[in-house]
């Protein structure tokens, strides 16, 4: 196995950082490989905003529902959809932006930022450094754009903690193959690679956690699922200029 490999396969959230600054060198590596990504169309909809100031790091962890390693550690990446710089280019050309009038930009946009996050995530990683993925910026999403003096025709996808890690969490299971990898056709015969994992996910979280939390992947899952947790999502982004007809 390669040490990219080693890399990508050895990947596990961390909360707890040290007080050690990532150096400006490996913050322009990382931004480096997120635009050297591909992207649908070479659109490039993809938007980097870089965090380091405390105060406004603190801010972000609050409207993200008091996540502290977001303030703890030294840099925040927030990954955007931005249709921003394709309406310059249109305009350049005398045409209007249609593309953010269909839920197809919606998807493009949250497609390339998601590639752009886990490039990001496995450069940090490959130089020593921990990572966190922050879905919740959503969570206060207008809030979050006002902060950051986000324009029209761009939203905020996820976020993404960045530092040096002050321990190694436990590597977390992952579904059965079988479960992820369908040949040919889709597998149907779901439920018994479920159960299975709900077990190792079980058995996981109590080792985790002491004893205190015995929850499964499937009572996790309902927990969120169950519920639209963001309803705001759309007038969010009808307010930054996506009709989505």
């Amino acid at each position: 196995m390669n040490e990219v490999m080693k890399t990508l396969t050895d990947h596990r959230s961390i909360r707890s950082y040290t007080d050690e600054p990532v150096s400006p060198e490996q913050l322009d590596a990382i931004i480096q490989a997120v635009q050297a990504a591909p992207t649908s169309i070479n659109g490039q909809q993809v938007t980097v905003i870089t965090v380091q100031d405390q105060k406004r790091k603190q801010k972000i962890a609050e409207l993200a529902g008091g996540q502290k390693w977001i303030e703890e550690a030294p840099v925040f990446l927030l990954f955007c959809a931005d249709f921003n710089r394709a309406k310059i280019a249109l305009e350049k050309n005398g045409q209007p932006l249609a593309i953010t009038d269909g839920t197809e930009s919606v998807l493009v946009g949250a497609v390339d930022a998601g590639i752009a996050l886990g490039t990001a995530t496995a450069a940090a990683e490959s130089m020593g450094l921990g990572t966190v993925p922050i879905g919740a910026v959503r969570g206060r999403a207008e809030e979050l754009i006002e902060l950051l003096d986000i324009p029209e025709y761009v939203f905020p996808v996820a976020g993404l903690v960045v530092g040096h890690p002050a321990d190694r969490s436990a590597k977390k299971p992952r579904l059965p193959e079988q479960a992820v990898r369908h040949s040919e056709t889709y597998n149907h015969d779901l439920k018994p690679l479920i159960d299975e994992y709900d077990e190792v996910i079980s058995e996981y979280m109590q080792k985790r956690t002491n004893g205190a939390d015995s929850r499964n992947w499937s009572e996790g899952i309902s927990s969120y699922y169950s519920r639209v947790y963001y309803p705001h999502i759309r007038e969010m982004l009808e307010k930054q200029g996506f009709k989505l007809e």
